[in-house]
C-alpha cells in the first residue's frame, strides 16, 4: 500500500535544568497507508501524545522538533510549512481527537458552532450550509436527537456524547488522516466500545488512515492493522497486530502482555514489570529498558537498533541477533 504519511527519525527536545536539552521523543519512524490503522502503544510518559502533536506542529514551547527529523504528508514536507500553508494541513489533511473533551471543547460555544467553525475555515460555505453539514456529522457519529444537540453546550452532554462531538469536529474538514489520542479515556466500558465502533465505521466509510494512541492492549486487538510499542521515547517493537499478539518479542512488550488480566484460560498471577519508567532527563545508556529487563545481558549496554525478528516484525533488542543468550 502506498503511504500517505512518513515520519522519519522524529526527535522532540525540551530545555534541561542544567542549561542543555533533553530528548523526549528520540528517533521515532513509522508510516501510514490510506485506510490503515496503526496503534501506538505504551505507558504514560513514553512520548505517544508528543509524537502525535509533532505531526501537526503543535509541540508546546519551549519544546521543539529537532533538525534531522522528517514528516512527509504525501509530497508535502510538513516541517517546512508556515502560516496559511500549515493551517491548511491542520484539520484539513490531518484531523485530531484530543484526550479530554472538556479541555478541548469551548464551554461558551454551542456544539454546532464549534463543528461549523472547522467547516467554514476550510470550505467556502455559508453559515446555513455549515450548520447543515454539522448536523449531518452529529448524526454520522451516532448522537441521538442530533438536531437538538446542535444547540447544546458541552456541559449539557454526557462524556460519551462529548467524545462523539470531538470526532465530528475532527471529521469536519474531511481529513486524510485521523489521529485519535486516547479517545476512550475516562469512559465506561460500554461507551468505549461504542466510540471505537464509530471510529472503525468512519475509517471504512471515509477511507481515512487512523493513528490510534492508547495504553490499552485490549483496544488494539482486532482494531489495528499494525502496532508500534513505545518505551522511553523510542519505538521498541513494531509488527502486524496478529503477529505481535501471537509472538510478542521485546521483553518490554512481553511484560505488557504478562500484566494484562485474562478472562479465559487457566488462572494465573499477574506479573508487573519491575521498577518504573525513567524520566526523559535520566534515560539510561544503552538499551533504555535494561535496568528493568529480566533478560538484559552484557551487550545491552549498547543501544540496539530496530532488528528484524520476522516478516514486517522488528524489535529494538539484541536478542533478535542472539536469541539463545540465557
Amino acid at each position: 500500500m502506498s503511504r500517505i504519511l512518513e515520519v522519519d527519525n522524529l526527535r522532540v527536545s525540551f530545555p534541561a535544568p542544567d542549561g542543555g536539552r533533553f530528548t523526549a521523543v528520540d528517533g521515532v519512524s513509522f508510516g501510514l497507508a490510506r485506510g490503515e490503522t496503526l496503534a501506538l502503544v505504551g505507558e504514560s510518559g513514553c512520548g505517544k501524545s508528543l509524537t502525535s502533536l509533532a505531526l501537526l506542529r503543535l509541540v508546546p514551547p519551549p519544546g521543539r522538533i529537532d533538525a534531522g527529523s522528517a514528516i512527509r504528508l504525501g509530497d508535502t514536507d510538513v516541517l517546512s510549512l508556515e502560516g496559511e500553508a500549515l493551517r491548511r494541513v491542520r484539520g484539513r489533511r490531518i484531523g485530531m481527537i484530543f484526550q479530554d473533551p472538556m479541555t478541548s471543547l469551548n464551554p461558551v460555544l454551542t456544539v454546532g458552532d464549534q463543528i461549523g467553525e472547522g467547516i467554514r475555515a476550510h470550505f467556502k460555505v455559508s453559515r446555513a450550509e455549515a450548520r447543515a453539514r454539522s448536523l449531518a456529522l452529529l448524526q454520522e457519529v451516532g448522537i441521538p436527537d442530533a438536531a437538538r444537540r446542535l444547540d447544546a453546550y458541552p456541559h449539557q452532554l454526557s462524556g460519551g456524547m462529548r467524545q462523539r462531538v470531538m470526532i465530528a469536529i475532527a471529521l469536519a474538514a474531511e481529513p486524510e488522516i485521523l489521529v485519535a489520542d486516547e479517545p476512550t479515556t475516562a469512559l465506561d466500558v460500554t461507551v468505549q466500545a461504542q466510540i471505537l465502533e464509530v471510529l472503525d465505521r468512519l475509517r471504512a466509510s471515509h477511507g481515512m488512515a487512523v493513528l490510534l494512541i492508547t495504553h490499552d492492549l485490549g483496544i488494539v486487538a482486532g482494531r489495528a492493522d499494525r502496532v508500534a510499542v513505545m518505551y522511553a521515547g523510542q519505538i521498541v517493537e513494531e509488527a502486524p497486530t496478529a503477529a505481535l499478539f501471537a509472538r510478542p518479542s521485546h521483553p518490554y512488550t512481553q511484560g505488557l502482555f504478562a500484566s494484562v488480566p485474562r478472562i479465559t484460560g487457566p488462572v494465573r498471577r499477574l506479573t508487573p514489570i519491575a521498577g518504573s519508567v525513567p524520566p526523559p532527563t535520566a534515560w539510561p545508556g544503552g538499551c533504555r529498558f535494561r535496568p528493568r529487563c529480566p533478560k538484559a545481558f552484557a551487550r545491552s549496554e549498547a543501544m540496539p537498533p530496530l532488528l528484524p525478528v520476522g516478516p514486517d516484525h522488528r524489535m529494538r533488542c539484541w536478542l533478535a541477533e542472539e536469541p539463545s543468550v540465557p
